[in-house]
């Protein structure tokens, strides 16, 4: 069995059956990044999952998508500062609300680190695909992206395919610092270029920032999208990660990206009207909280 995407009728005619990612798995139904949520999604025939890393004070890296605790735990204060044995003895799933089944562990199983994930994948019974995606800023800024190769390596990933027994990794970033330094170790067509629009606005609103630092703060920003717009453009990688909104605002640079042969992964697809138009454009991944509705969608449509 492979990963592939299904072949179309002809060149012309777009993708019929995107391949379905589980955002930091079936986050809809469970936590995200919990164990509970992989283990939906994998239940849910997710062609992949999705996940977001940082190191850890003693240098694990751990699944979640925020640099601070706050929002996702009964914790506080940055995730950079705490070590492993701390981390695990916080809460990750209750804010959800959701009960957690017998058969997806106890509240206390849910946190995961990587190698965690990589076992539960790895007991999927099926090829599966693992999109990582490295969060920057990040205190230990590229030790990050050189911890996460090494821990593949031992794991006995082999970089020319990006394969782990029957895991397909890829790797993401809106860091093109990040993206420049994965180039140095893994092929391109396993590298994604996540790109999104900035605005100062939204950027002082998010991270609740005045008006001269959110400005600058944007202003970084800014200029990391228009270099990620450009390795794009200069098909430095295979895959093009747009969210949704960019791939509605910016119709001919996503179709000049397709046109140049990139590999397109749109996030977060979790509407039935968004998930018709990336069929429709022909995108080949579809990230969403949702894996179940979409793949019945997709399944319907087909």
């Amino acid at each position: 069995m492979t990963i592939e995407a299904p072949e179309s009728d002809s060149p012309e005619t777009p993708l019929r059956r995107p391949l379905v990612y589980a955002h930091r798995g079936a986050s809809a139904a469970f936590a995200e990044h919990t164990r509970a949520a992989y283990l939906k999604a994998i239940s849910d025939g997710a062609d992949g999952v999705e996940c977001d890393i940082h190191l850890s004070r003693d240098q694990h890296l751990v699944l979640l998508h925020d640099a601070n605790l706050d929002r996702t735990s009964d914790g506080t204060g940055p995730v950079a500062e705490k070590d492993l044995a701390e981390l695990r003895m916080l809460d990750f799933s209750s804010w959800k609300g959701a009960r957690i089944p017998d058969e997806y562990g106890a509240a206390s199983d849910q946190f995961l680190t990587l190698p965690e994930l990589l076992d539960i994948l790895r007991g999927a019974g099926r090829e599966i695909g693992l999109a990582i995606e490295l969060k920057h800023p990040s205190p230990y800024q590229l030790k990050l992206e050189d911890r996460l190769l090494e821990l593949l390596l031992r794991e006995g990933w082999d970089a020319e395919s990006s394969r782990l027994d029957n895991i397909l990794v890829s790797f993401m970033s809106f860091s093109p610092d990040s993206v420049k330094h994965l180039l140095q170790y893994v092929p391109p067509q396993h590298i994604c270029q996540l790109v999104d629009d900035v605005s100062v606005e939204e950027v002082r609103e998010e991270l609740g920032l005045g008006r001269i630092t959110g400005g600058a703060v944007a202003n970084v920003m800014k200029a990391a999208q228009l270099e990620g717009e450009r390795i794009l453009d200069d098909c430095e990688v295979g895959i093009a990660g747009p969210g949704i909104e960019y791939v509605r605002e910016h119709a001919r640079t996503v179709q000049r990206w397709l046109d140049s042969g990139r590999r397109f992964r749109v996030w977060t697809v979790d509407s039935e009207k968004d998930v018709a138009l990336c069929q429709r454009l022909g995108i080949h991944e579809i990230t969403t909280n949702k894996p179940a509705k979409v793949l019945a969608q997709l399944t319907d449509t087909d």
